[in-house]
Formats: C-alpha cells, sequence, structure tokens
C-alpha cells in the first residue's frame, strides 16, 4: 500500500494538516517541526501530491522535462533553449505546462524522476538525452510511465518512442564533404562516449573512413573528457603529429568554437592551414571567426515532435511506438577550404 499523509501525520505524531502545512512551507509552521514531519516523509519514503484537483480528473496537465546535467550547466548549452522552446510551443497549443528537472547529478535526476512519476506530479516525461545504461530510463521502462526521448535509446529500442537525428548518417555525410574538398587527414575531436548521441557520431566517422579507405587512427581522435582536462596540450600534440589533419570533425559547435581558440594560440590558421566542420548550428556559429560550416539538426523540431508524440502517449496508452529522424542540413560557411590534394 502507498504511504499517505495519514500515515506521516502518524509517524510524526501531528495532525494530517500540519503535514500538509509543511509540504506547502506554511510559514506557521515552525522549522523544527518542518524538520521533524520532513525526515519521516523521507523515511517512509512519501511522495505528496502537488496537484490534487487536476489528479482528480486524473491529469496533471503538466509534462517533465529531464535534462543530462543540471539546469545550470545545460543552459550555457545554445541546443536546450531551443529544444525546450519546441516543447514548448507544442505543449502550449495543448495547454499543457512543463516541470523543468533541477538534479545536478546521475543520482539526482534519477530520484527526481521516481518523484515526478510517485507523486504524480506530471502526466508524461521527455528525456533530452540518450545515456549509456541510464537507470533513469529504465525505471520510466518499468513502470510503464508515459516517456519520450530526444536521442536513440541505448538498449530497448523497438520498445521506445524517440526522435533523432540519424547521427551515424550525418557524421559519415561531413566526412565525405571534406574528403571530397581534399582533405585525407580526418580529426574527430569530442564526445562524451556515455551519451548515444556521440557513440553513434564517432560510428559514422569511423564508417565513412574505412568507406573512403582511409586508415581509422586513435592519434587523431580526442575524447571529449580529454579535450575538457587538456584541450590547447591535446590540440597542440595533435598539430605536432608526423602528419597533423588538415581537417576537424568536431562533435559540436562549441567544441568547434574552443578548437578555433587553441588553433589561434597555435598561429594555426582556419581555414588556411585546417579546415573545421561541426554539428548544430547555433545562431552563434555564423558570426565568430570564421564563420563555422556546421550541420543543422533542427533543434527546435527535435523538441516540438518529441512532445507531440509524448502527448500522443499520454492521450493513448496504446499509442504505437514511434522512431522519426528529423531533417539535417549541412550549412557552409569558411571554416571549411577546398585543398590540392596532390601537393600533400
Amino acid at each position: 500500500m502507498p504511504v499517505t499523509i495519514f500515515d506521516v501525520a502518524k509517524e510524526a505524531n501531528v495532525s494530517p494538516s500540519t503535514v500538509s502545512r509543511v509540504i506547502a512551507d506554511n510559514p506557521r509552521i515552525s522549522e523544527k517541526t518542518k524538520r521533524k514531519v520532513r525526515e519521516v516523509m523521507e523515511r517512509l519514503d512519501y511522495h505528496p501530491n502537488f496537484q490534487a484537483r487536476n489528479l482528480a480528473a486524473k491529469s496533471t496537465k503538466t509534462i517533465g522535462v529531464i535534462m543530462s546535467n543540471s539546469t545550470s550547466l545545460a543552459f550555457q548549452n545554445p541546443f536546450f533553449p531551443e529544444v525546450i522552446r519546441g516543447i514548448c510551443t507544442s505543449a502550449h497549443a495543448s495547454q499543457y505546462g512543463i516541470y523543468l528537472s533541477t538534479g545536478g547529478t546521475e543520482k539526482e535526476i534519477y530520484e527526481e524522476v521516481v518523484s515526478m512519476v510517485q507523486g504524480k506530479k506530471v502526466d508524461g516525461i521527455i528525456l533530452l538525452y540518450s545515456r549509456v545504461d541510464d537507470r533513469t530510463m529504465a525505471y520510466l521502462k518499468d513502470v510503464q510511465f508515459p516517456f519520450t526521448m530526444v536521442g536513440r535509446p541505448y538498449k530497448y529500442e523497438n520498445e521506445i518512442t524517440y526522435i533523432d537525428n540519424d547521427n551515424r548518417k550525418i557524421a559519415h555525410d561531413v566526412v565525405d564533404y571534406l574528403y571530397h574538398l581534399g582533405h585525407r587527414q580526418i580529426a574527430f575531436i569530442g564526445g562524451n562516449l556515455d551519451f548515444v548521441v556521440s557513440k553513434d557520431r564517432l560510428e559514422g566517422y569511423q564508417q565513412a573512413l574505412i568507406n573512403v579507405g582511409l586508415p581509422y587512427s586513435d592519434a587523431y581522435f580526442i575524447h571529449d573528457e580529454d579535450f575538457k582536462s587538456n584541450g590547447k596540450s591535446r590540440i597542440n600534440k595533435l598539430m605536432m603529429l608526423d602528419e597533423p589533419p588538415t581537417a576537424i570533425v568536431a562533435h559540436d559547435d562549441l567544441v568547434a568554437y574552443e578548437i578555433i581558440r587553441y588553433l589561434e594560440e597555435l598561429s594555426v590558421q582556419v581555414p588556411n592551414d585546417i579546415s573545421i566542420v561541426s554539428f548544430n548550428n547555433h545562431s552563434l556559429s555564423a558570426y565568430v571567426k570564421p564563420p563555422l560550416t556546421s550541420v543543422d539538426i533542427s533543434i527546435f523540431e527535435l523538441g516540438f515532435e518529441a512532445a507531440n508524440f509524448l502527448l500522443e502517449k499520454v492521450q493513448d496508452s496504446n499509442a504505437a511506438v514511434k522512431h522519426h529522424f528529423v531533417p539535417t542540413t549541412l550549412v557552409e560557411r569558411e571554416s571549411c577550404k577546398r585543398i590540392n590534394i596532390f601537393n600533400e
């Protein structure tokens, strides 16, 4: 049997109305009483229902939006405001609000999702990421709570509704683009391999090299964590190779901006000395120097369709599982240059 407000009241030796006031953070309740009641709530694993009136109609009219990092970190990346704008546009059209996660670690995110589900705070959840072996995704699947994902799931792909780009294909396409500009030494930088998007883009890069007859070299790959902690020295080491790359595929635009800065400090010019292509096509990409060639991944549409798919599942528990890749476009700017392969 689920824990009720009456169980909490009995254990804390207070009235149910006092528990209700503690949940609402009523200033009339002393801090001592609040601490006591909250300790009992935590010990009994009680999750208060914050939207009782809507639940009477079996709906909160709210969807949860879960990011892979805390909101303070996530909003440093222009991807998240744009994808959330897409979600909000869809949700508003159906008169739904959104509940943004605030957890800063995997554990905190998991606990917050459990609270959302057990506390019946939301009607469904959108995961704005796909992590390898993700505990939160597994929980939502196990309890059969309505959810969709922005990103291809690592497991149970045929059982989960998701929206994504074809990340293997677009990574393959950018390598092919660079190859036809004459580049034969092509590096790949960034991407946390705990996330499926990074694994897919790296696999697409590797497969493209095979398809055009170029070898894959670990010396041309810089992992996300290595780049974050040793960015300048790793770029310097890359450019000091006997055969340094003539082109770089950056995992996203933020990584590309940082690469350009390090190259400038090393007196390596983009695109005269090296070309760079990236993904996401943030609004700033047209204004950096040089303007960045980047794959537009339709971020707004990712959010918009993820919310549409979720609301369909919320309204019909038997709705079919759907998978959809949104279109992408390579936006050519000035960070890539054709080279004469006979002068290599």
